[in-house]
């Protein structure tokens, strides 16, 4: 089997709703395009869009937490930046996140349906430039599907990929043979990724997406059979260019 890339995804919105892309255009030194561009700060106010900086996860709604969160499917337009939240197909709030209005519409149907698990007032927080993502650096994040299925296979479950939450799935290469990337490079396509570290997995991966039940702990399952709680790997983007689906993934193990 030929390694290649067999799903591009983003998340405009932190915690909501995956996207699939058939193509993305990536730029060195950046992440994916309109992944975590917004974010549902949980109360606080701790976010300066005047002068943004890296916050943890726990300061917004998250799957690690809220796994309600996973019941709301989002729809997000980036030509205009409209989110349409609905649930069961049916829509149930809708507003331009360029806007105060718009963000307001959001922020006052999530003040009722996230009510139990507020800390505060929610509120639809971005900076240009700026993504909300788990780690501080940009890059994307990698998984490998042949991991994710010995995972499965391990704890007799069948893994959503998507409860991974990363932005390029790729296959064709034996699982767990990504942890010996680290330090090293890796092509795709017109793209060159410089792999730097581990993914460290929290509790929000024993979320599932389809469902928003949360099951049996997947870091719980991660240390008691490895010994760890990796699982994919982070990458940053060296050189730029179009990244689609089906491009070869040339790694260490295949360019040698």
């Amino acid at each position: 089997m030929v390694p290649s890339i067999v799903s591009l995804v983003r998340y405009p919105v932190k915690g909501m709703t995956p996207e699939k892309l058939q193509s993305a255009d990536l730029e060195a030194g950046e992440g994916m395009p309109f992944d975590r561009v917004y974010a549902v700060e949980n109360g606080g106010a701790r976010f300066d869009p005047q002068n943004p900086k890296w916050l943890p996860k726990i300061s917004f709604l998250m799957l690690m937490r809220h796994e309600r969160f996973a019941s709301l499917t989002s729809v997000f337009n980036d030509r205009d930046h409209t989110l349409t939240l609905l649930r069961d197909g049916k829509q149930l709030a809708k507003g331009n996140l360029k806007t105060k209005l718009g963000r307001q519409m959001i922020e006052q149907f999530l003040s009722a349906y996230m009510k139990a698990e507020l800390n505060g007032p929610p509120r639809i927080v971005s900076a240009d430039g700026h993504r909300f993502t788990d780690i501080s650096a940009k890059a994307v994040h990698l998984v490998n599907l042949e991991t994710v299925r010995n995972l499965g296979d391990a704890i007799g479950l069948e893994l959503d990929p998507l409860r991974f939450r990363a932005n390029i799935y790729f296959d064709g290469i034996p699982a767990w043979e990504e942890r010996k990337w680290v330090g090293e490079t890796v092509e795709c396509g017109e793209v060159t990724l410089s792999i730097f570290d581990e993914t460290g997995r929290c509790e929000a991966t024993s979320v599932d997406p389809q469902t928003a039940a949360r099951g049996a702990s997947i870091p719980s399952a991660l240390e008691r059979i490895w010994g760890h709680n990796k699982l994919g790997v982070y990458a940053k983007v060296v050189r730029g260019g179009r990244l689609r689906l089906g491009d070869i993934l040339k790694s260490p193990e295949t360019a040698s």
